[in-house]
């Protein structure tokens, strides 16, 4: 189940008599499958990442001590060194296995938190409204404080009653927003719901790479990212070029996965400014990577975007009719494929 972003920036809405408020964590939603002492984990796109998290395995003592059968809600996230989540800093161990990823683990502890159940003892809970499922998932996590579970890190996603002073003391913290849930709300896979509301301090996007351009002076260190995201009809929008936050480190991991993608022609579907397009060498759009902005131009394109981190574990986002109308002049009726 999925949030919608709030109608009303640097707000969320109702009151705690209605609404639920949490901190929207800077992470990868995962669900936790754990039965028979086995532990599941799946993105939200519903692919196996179980191997990229060893540190996690431990999660499958939960039920076995705690109540058989779970399956559990949540966000992975890793700390950065002001100890705040960060998916620029969780972003290299997402398609680890084996015995990278149990490198990665020791040097990259991550944390599960913890902020829905959805089965217990073999019982679905999608119909129960969250109040319930709050109630069944808070003594659980209680009592895993007394159980031994591998070494993997456990939180529970606290819940507040106002909204405000979520995204208030989450701003002067440097988070990354709030979210709302209505008390009475279902949970419903794979929706994206009215009755969960989201509010980031600065909005964040999963956008698809369709090109770079080398650092200055250089062929082939990643100096910038063009991106985009299609349309309802299937084609790639351009958004623009993203090189902040593609440090030496990032530009590293993105160059060999950049390479094997190389094509002759562009992918989008709209135009490329000749000042973006300058030296750009275009791949197949299969990469996806999440950028935080301050929102967009008239024109549709992102303003002062930054590099986060590539994501393997959601699709792009859809740009609406309004922005793909403001693009620049089409090149021709060619579709997106991922």
């Amino acid at each position: 189940m999925l949030a919608t972003p709030t109608r009303t920036p640097g707000s969320l809405p109702g009151d705690g008599r209605t609404w639920a408020y949490e901190v929207k964590w800077d992470g990868m939603r995962l669900l936790a499958d754990l039965s028979s002492g086995r532990t599941r984990l799946a993105s939200r796109t519903e692919r196996d990442v179980t191997g990229a998290f060893p540190d996690l395995a431990g999660l499958a003592a939960t039920a076995d001590g705690a109540g058989d059968d779970l399956l559990l809600d949540g966000e992975v996230v890793a700390l950065d060194a002001q100890g705040r989540p960060s998916f620029g800093v969780l972003a290299p161990r997402l398609g680890l296995s084996g015995a990278r990823a149990a490198a990665a683990a020791r040097s990259v502890p991550v944390v599960y938190v913890v902020f829905d159940v959805l089965r217990t003892d073999g019982e679905s809970l999608l119909e129960a409204p969250l109040r319930e499922r709050r109630a069944v998932l808070e003594p659980l996590v209680a009592s895993w404080g007394d159980l031994d579970v591998g070494g993997a890190a456990l939180q529970l996603s606290p819940v507040f009653d106002d909204g405000a002073d979520v995204l208030a003391a989450t701003r002067a913290q440097g988070l990354e927003g709030g979210v709302a849930k209505r008390w009475d709300s279902r949970y419903r896979p794979g929706e994206r719901s009215p009755a969960w509301v989201k509010a980031a301090h600065r909005a964040a996007r999963t956008v698809v790479v369709g090109g770079w351009r080398p650092q200055e002076g250089t062929r082939d260190r990643v100096g910038a990212l063009l991106v985009g995201a299609p349309d309802a009809d299937g084609r790639l929008v351009y958004l623009g070029r993203v090189g902040s936050g593609i440090g030496p480190r990032a530009g590293a991991l993105l160059a060999p996965q950049l390479g094997l993608l190389q094509r002759e022609s562009s992918p989008f579907a709209t135009e490329v400014p000749a000042v973006d397009a300058r030296g750009a060498v275009w791949v197949e759009p299969s990469l996806r990577a999440e950028v935080r902005s301050l929102g967009s131009t008239t024109g549709g394109r992102l303003r002062h975007p930054a590099y986060v981190g590539l994501r393997e574990d959601a699709e792009a986002d859809v740009v609406d009719a309004a922005t793909a109308a403001a693009g620049a002049e089409e090149r021709g009726p060619g579709r997106w494929r991922r």
